[in-house]
């Protein structure tokens, strides 16, 4: 996939977003699910690597049109059933802004 190779800080950055684990899971009240990261405006913009969910196999990339639907490739069905990628990218900002993900013992 074409884009900007990550520079230290924005590895950080998208490490501590995929600690969070999946962003969609959590606001189902489901169990922890381990994250990968989703540009939500691809990799090559200016901070695109700061505009990152953290989505979980299913949520991300599964390919599934249906319960748990996956953003790629159903962004409106995954945005009407979830929020738009802004609104999760939101409140992804604020929890990183109200924990401590630099003294995780991981």
């Amino acid at each position: 996939m074409k884009g900007k190779t990550p520079n230290k800080a924005e590895l950080k950055h998208m490490d501590r977003v995929s600690q969070i684990g999946c962003i969609v899971c959590k606001n189902q009240n489901k169990f922890f699910n381990p994250a990968e990261i989703h540009h939500i405006q691809g990799k090559t913009k200016p901070n695109a690597h700061y505009k990152t969910l953290p989505l979980c196999y299913e949520h991300h990339r599964m390919g599934s049109g249906v319960e748990p639907i996956s953003r790629h490739p159903y962004k409106a069905r995954f945005e009407k059933a979830y929020g738009t990628e802004e609104k999760l990218l939101e409140e992804v900002n604020r929890l990183l802004h109200t924990h401590d993900y630099d003294n995780l013992p991981f």
